[in-house]
């Protein structure tokens, strides 16, 4: 199944041909994805499995740079696209979130990340670090909903710590590890589909709030002729 997965990821998507189409500036390259996907609109790009693979090829020497310069390097640019994806979010405002029918800007986007960090708090730009696409967005949608400037700068510094450095380091104190480095291509295809659990478990427990709201509140409302909406 993995070398299924494998075979229908593009190039560009794969760290270790990446990685080696890059050469002497793979940690040079890495950065610049890093930044670009925590920050730049563009989510799809492979963010956990190139930190990952960062730390393998450092421990196998393919790259040779300290590691930690690598982490040092990684985390600032995890943390200065977080800021990027903010300020965009603060400029542009809510003109990002107009169209309904957008893949992912949608209006709703702008409520739902409220009532994200209403339930878990600052905590919530630590957690989303670690799960793809959310984590080039919600700097976006925190921006735009005007979270307060320093909170943020702590919070997703934390994150950008966290997941920079912690990623990378796995990545390294598994080098060595003989299974891992005959079956590279497998480890990071894995390491992608774990890196989806917190969100899939996300959306189950969001759907089963839902329903059950809606099963508790259809007898409060059953009278009213006109449901009070969304948006009022």
């Amino acid at each position: 199944m993995l070398a299924l997965v494998a075979m229908l990821m593009p190039n560009w998507m794969d760290p270790e041909y990446l990685l080696h189409w890059l050469g002497d500036w793979a940690l040079w390259g890495t950065l610049l994805v890093v930044f670009i996907e925590c920050g730049l609109l563009f989510p799809i790009l492979p963010g956990d499995s190139l930190l990952f693979a960062v730390g393998l090829f450092i421990a196998q020497g393919s790259i040779d740079v300290p590691l930690w310069l690598a982490c040092v390097l990684l985390t600032v640019a995890a943390f200065l696209g977080n800021v990027s994806g903010y300020y965009i979010g603060r400029v542009l405002g809510t003109s990002l979130f107009r169209n309904p029918n957008a893949r992912f800007l949608k209006p709703k986007y702008i409520e739902q990340t409220h009532e994200f960090f209403a339930r878990y708090g600052p905590r919530a730009l630590v957690m989303a670090r670690f799960v793809p696409i959310v984590r080039t967005f919600i700097t976006v949608v925190a921006g735009a909903g005007r979270m307060d400037a320093k909170k943020f700068f702590l919070w997703t510094g934390i994150g950008a710590v966290l997941w920079a450095c912690g990623i990378t380091l796995l990545g390294h104190a598994l080098g060595n590890v003989k299974f891992i480095h005959d079956h590279l291509e497998s480890a990071l295809i894995l390491l992608v589909l774990v890196s989806l659990v917190p969100m899939v478990v996300e959306y189950l427990l969001a759907r089963r709030r839902n329903r059950n709201g809606q099963a508790g509140d259809a007898p409060k409302h059953a009278a009213p002729k006109h449901p009070i909406s969304n948006g009022q």
